[in-house]
């Protein structure tokens, strides 16, 4: 239990610290007269005084925040609302653009720290016959070298490689059991039959090893800009998955997520930052939605006031709707814990 509270608790406190960041740097940088900049939400624990702002650490850790001068009045000084529409534009999603580069720091400092890695041959241990992988003449036994230009070296990797490419073709260099290769073309499925995976085959990691591998800076740091996009497609891919029906949908409140903090960090460091950065990218699209109340609904209001060729809606009407849409996202929020801790109780995981 402490594992789990301290790790979700440091995990939340680093996505709203950079969150935070995006939208205090852009402010000050724009003349926006900061007043508070706040971790947690009140009551207030601490706060130290700095200049024209005010820093607090709050009594509610799930979250942060940046209050600035006159966010919907243009007529008060050094206000966010006097500034131009881009500008506001730019403050306003530079939280969700700080979250989008925080994984390319964290996937890069996972590839710098050693870390355990399971390679083996891939054999293909069953073959649906009226599949794209049976049709196209992967057999029992064959081993997968590779697909298209991506070695495979473990299962991971494969279930991995397809989840990325679902509707393409993909080019697999198998080894059959006489020893010969064969380059055959398959497509990984959005919506397969039920037991089938994207495309037909049961995989296997056969004669595993476990090697210690870690890289230098200056290979991590593109290995960490690449599993950044992977990740940023994968997440992409399952949002459309779950609107298909390929995989069931699903929303996860705090508890949900600090139980699987708790989970992934008793794994080790690596699975934490990994984790962490799915978090971050996770953070950045649902913020960046136009939703009311979020970064987005607010970004919402000024590329409508652009549209109208600078005629702002008017700024109660504005706060109203915000208002509304919070209320509805603490409704919403209440009601995904009562379920999360229901879960819970009932002794289940998030985790397969």
């Amino acid at each position: 239990m402490l594992v789990t509270l301290i790790s979700f608790f440091i995990v939340i406190a680093v996505l709203v610290l950079t969150h935070e960041l995006g939208h205090f740097i852009t402010a000050r940088v724009s003349g926006v007269h900061v007043l508070e900049f706040g971790l947690g939400f009140p009551p207030r624990l601490l706060t130290i005084k700095r200049g024209e702002t005010t820093y607090s650490l709050n009594a509610i850790p799930l979250g942060g925040f940046v209050k600035m001068a006159g966010e919907e009045d243009p007529k008060m000084p050094r206000s966010l609302a006097s500034k131009s529409i881009g500008t506001r534009f730019l403050v306003l999603g530079s939280g969700s653009l700080m979250n989008f580069l925080l994984p390319l720091l964290l996937f890069s400092a996972v590839f710098m720290l050693p870390h355990n890695q399971i390679i083996g041959q891939v054999t293909v241990v069953e073959v649906i016959s009226d599949s794209p992988a049976g049709r196209a003449g992967v057999k029992l036994g064959d081993t997968i070298l590779q697909a298209d230009d991506t070695a495979i070296d473990n299962g991971g990797g494969l279930y991995r490689y397809l989840q990325l490419n679902l509707g393409k073709e993909i080019t697999l260099l198998v080894q059959h059991p006489d020893t010969t290769t064969e380059k055959i073309k398959v497509v990984s499925r959005w919506k397969p039959p039920e037991g089938q995976g994207a495309t037909g085959i049961v995989i296997m990691t056969s004669s595993p090893e476990v090697i210690r591998q870690h890289y230098p800076f200056w290979q991590a740091i593109p290995m960490g800009v690449s599993a950044s996009i992977e990740t940023f497609v994968l997440f992409k891919n399952g949002i459309v998955s779950m609107i298909i029906g390929t995989i069931p949908a699903g929303v996860t409140g705090p508890v949900g997520i600090a139980q699987i903090t708790g989970e992934v960090a008793r794994t080790g460091i690596g699975p934490l930052l990994e984790f962490t950065a799915f978090l971050s990218i996770n953070l950045a699209l649902i913020n960046i939605f136009p939703l009311p109340a979020l970064d987005g609904g607010r970004m919402a209001f000024v590329l409508v006031e652009w549209l109208r060729r600078g005629k702002r809606i008017p700024a109660k009407t504005e706060g109203l709707v915000h208002l509304i849409g919070f209320a509805t996202l603490i409704t919403f929020m209440l009601l995904v814990t009562y379920r999360d801790i229901i879960r819970i109780i009932g002794g289940d995981s998030l985790i397969p």
